[in-house]
Parts: C-alpha cells; structure tokens; sequence
C-alpha cells in the first residue's frame, strides 16, 4: 500500500471529535481515520482534551439514572445482521461497510458517462456522500466547489492540480480549487466522495448533466 501522504485538517478533526460535522462527511473522515495512523493519534489527542475540559466544567451534572438509561440503550440495540457484519480484506474499510456493504460486489452502481459510476450513499440531508469509480485513463469533468468537498481514495490513484492521490490519501476541496482528477492508468480508481453544496462545471454537457446525476 502507498504511503499515505494528504491527511485531515485540524479544524475537520476537531469539528468530527465534537460532533459538529454532517453525516456524509463523519463517513469520510471515519473511512480515513482507520487507514491513517497519523490522524487517529491526533483525533485521540483531541478527544482526550475534549475529555479534561468536560471534566473540568462544574456546570454540567448527570442525572442519577444516566449511567442505568444509558446501559439499557445499549442492551436493547440489536444485533447487526450477519449480511452487513464487517468484513476482512475488503476494500471498504470496516466504517464504510455500515453504509456500503461488505465489498465492492455489494455496491449499486449508476453509470453517469464516461464510464464513470456512482452510488449514492443514504445519510442525512445537510450533506452527500457517494462511491465514484473512475476507469484508469479517464478524467472527471473539470470543475470548482461552492462548498466543501473531501474525497478519500479506497482503490487505485488519481493526480490533479493538488498531486496524486491513492488509496487512504484525502483532498480537502472548497471554493479555491478548480481542478480535473484524472484516474491513474492500470485500475479503475474508487473514492469516496462528500460534498455540501453543488459542485461548478465548466463544460456545457456536465452542467448539463448534472441536475440527473445530483453532484
């Protein structure tokens, strides 16, 4: 496997171990953390200092039935099917698979041109996040961000105008970048990809295109 070398922020660390980031992108940074040795020790820093904070605020006081509540929430959770049980040597890493499935075979793609397949992933609505397989050789559209965007490689690579990219590595996109992903040539190159807001297409067919396909 190559060396991951593009990681998370600290303010999208900060932001996922307190809670304050949308579904889709938890999916994201969850999915890289369990590839990234680097970005779990500093997402643990982070929620150990989150940690001694909460202990230290006096204000905030349980009720006397918490911990007796909160064990019967985690009694009365069941069992997850042996289906969507998590499996070894997938190429979803084990967060994904709660929302992917067990494996690349699992996944319902939709051609959406080029050869390019999608799969949009169910989460909550303040946000999107979607598997893309991208055939070696080939190149998304040109494109900007109205938002953000974070795209997480799982199989093969892919360069643009931020460097290559393969399997762990993550590119923070937002309103600065303008760029053209090109899949590397050998194997189709599969991501993981949320947004919060539509992305800018140059080309007059994508823009076309792209009230049917949803990005």
């Amino acid at each position: 496997m190559d060396r991951i070398e593009h990681h998370l922020t600290d303010e999208l660390l900060m932001a996922y171990a307190s809670g304050n980031l949308p579904e889709a992108f938890n999916v994201v940074v969850a999915t890289h953390i369990s590839l990234c040795d680097e970005c779990r020790a500093r997402l643990g820093a982070f929620e150990a200092i989150g940690g001694a904070l909460i202990d230290e605020d006096a204000s905030v006081t349980l009720s006397e039935d918490a911990l007796a509540a909160t064990l019967a929430l985690i009694d009365a959770t069941p069992e997850a099917p042996a289906e969507i049980r998590h499996k070894l040597g997938s190429v979803f890493p084990a967060p994904l698979q709660d929302y992917a499935g067990a494996d690349l075979d699992d996944v319902k793609w939709r051609a959406i041109g080029g050869g390019v397949k999608q799969a949009v992933l169910q989460t909550s609505d303040d946000a999107t996040v979607r598997l893309l397989s991208i055939p070696g050789g080939a190149a998304m559209p040109d494109h900007g961000h109205n938002g953000m965007e974070l795209t997480l490689v799982l199989k093969g690579a892919f360069r643009d105008e931020d460097g290559r990219f393969a399997r762990g590595d993550i590119e923070i996109a937002d309103e600065d970048l303008h760029h053209t992903p090109v899949a590397e040539h050998g194997e189709d190159c599969i991501c993981l990809a949320a947004t919060d807001a539509p992305l800018r297409f140059r080309g007059l067919l994508p823009r076309m295109a792209q009230p049917f396909v949803g990005i």
